[in-house]
C-alpha cells in the first residue's frame, strides 16, 4: 500500500497499478486467455463510450465483473467513468456497490471516479452521497473520491478506515462539515482538495473546525488540508489546532500559501516534531522561506514549485 503521507500525482488513474496491486480492467482483455486471481489484483471498472469493444455503460462491467471473478477474494476497486460522467451522478455506482456489499467481503481499498482530464474535468465529475459506502463496507480501510459536483458526506462512526481522500477543484462545506463529524477512530491519513468557489468549493474555514479538534480522529497522522482559496486562513487555524500535535506530516500545499500563512505557522504551536510538512505550489517570498527551513531543521519542508496565486487544481 501507498505510504499514506505520499502525495498521488494530480489526476493518477490507476490503470497500472493501486496500493501496491496490479490493475485489472473490467472486462479482462489481456493476453492471457484467463484473467489473473481475483485477489491478486486491483480491479477497475470504467465505462468506454468511445471504444466498440468495450462496454459503453459501467452496468455491463459489473455484470461481467460478478459473473466471472470470485469477487469474494477482491481487496480492491477503481471505478473509472460511468457513462458521459457530466450527464448523471455516482448515485447508481453507489447504489450498486452498497447493495453487492455481500459478494465483495474483502474489499478494503475503493477509488471513486478515477478519470483523467481527457476522460472528464475534475469539477464536471458529478458525485452524490457516498456515506453508504462506509456503511455497506465495514472493513473498508481506504476510501478516495474524486470530483466535488453533487458531493455529500453524511455524519458516521466507521471502525476500519485508515485513509480518507477527497480531489475536488470544489468541495462543498458541507461535506467537510460531515467528515468533521464523523467517529473515525482508525483513520491515520486525511486529505482534502477545498478548490474553488466557482466550482462549488464554498467550504470555509469554520467548516475544518470538527476536524482541528481531533477528538473523533484520534490516530490521524497525515492531514491535508490543500488547494484552496483560503490557504492563509486554514494554515492560521492549523497553528492553534489540537489535531496537529499528533501529526508526523501536514499538508498545506497547492493553494499558494504566503508569506501571511506561514507566518502564522511560525508563530503558532511547535511544528518540529513533524516529518514533512508540505507547502509546495506557494507563494512564500525568499526571506520567509528561509525563516521556515531555520525554525524547523529536523523537518522536511517542501517549499517546491512556487505558485502564480492560483489554487493548483480548479475545473
Amino acid at each position: 500500500m501507498r505510504e499514506f503521507d505520499e502525495q498521488p500525482s494530480h489526476y493518477e488513474t490507476y490503470d497500472q497499478s493501486y496500493v501496491s496491486l496490479p490493475v485489472a480492467e473490467v472486462p479482462w482483455q489481456g493476453d492471457d486467455e484467463k484473467p489473473p486471481e481475483a485477489g491478486s489484483a486491483a480491479w477497475r471498472l470504467s465505462a468506454h463510450a468511445y471504444d466498440d469493444d468495450l462496454p459503453d455503460h459501467i452496468a455491463e462491467c459489473f455484470d461481467w465483473f460478478f459473473e466471472h471473478i470470485d469477487t469474494s477474494q477482491v481487496t480492491a476497486v477503481v471505478i473509472g467513468g460511468w457513462e458521459e460522467p457530466y450527464d448523471g451522478d455516482s448515485s447508481h455506482l453507489v447504489r450498486r456497490l452498497a447493495d453487492e456489499a455481500g459478494r465483495l467481503p474483502e474489499l478494503r481499498s475503493l477509488f471513486l471516479g478515477a478519470m483523467s482530464p481527457e476522460d472528464c474535468e475534475i469539477s464536471w465529475i458529478t458525485q452524490s452521497d457516498i456515506t453508504p459506502l462506509l456503511e455497506a463496507y465495514p472493513k473498508l480501510e481506504r476510501l478516495e473520491v474524486r470530483g466535488g459536483t453533487g458531493l455529500r458526506f453524511s455524519p458516521v462512526r466507521h471502525e476500519s478506515l485508515k485513509v480518507l481522500r477527497f480531489e475536488t477543484g470544489g468541495l462543498p462545506g458541507e461535506a467537510v462539515r460531515g467528515v468533521g463529524a464523523c467517529d473515525l477512530p482508525a483513520l491515520e491519513h486525511l486529505d482534502m482538495w477545498f478548490g474553488v468557489d466557482t466550482y462549488g468549493g464554498d467550504a470555509t474555514v469554520g467548516d475544518v473546525a470538527g476536524t482541528l479538534g481531533g477528538e473523533r480522529l484520534p490516530r490521524l497522522r497525515h492531514l491535508g488540508l490543500q488547494n484552496s482559496q483560503i490557504q492563509d486562513e486554514l494554515a492560521a487555524a492549523v497553528a492553534s489546532a489540537p489535531i496537529v500535535a499528533g501529526l508526523e506530516t501536514l499538508s498545506l500545499a497547492m493553494g499558494g500559501l504566503t508569506d501571511a500563512g506561514a507566518e502564522a505557522l511560525l508563530s503558532g504551536q511547535p511544528l518540529t516534531h513533524l516529518r514533512r510538512l508540505d507547502l509546495s505550489h506557494h507563494d512564500i517570498g525568499p526571506e520567509m522561506r528561509a525563516r521556515l527551513t531555520a525554525a524547523l531543521p529536523g523537518v522536511d519542508v517542501d517549499l517546491s514549485g512556487p505558485g502564480t496565486g492560483y489554487v493548483a487544481v480548479t475545473e
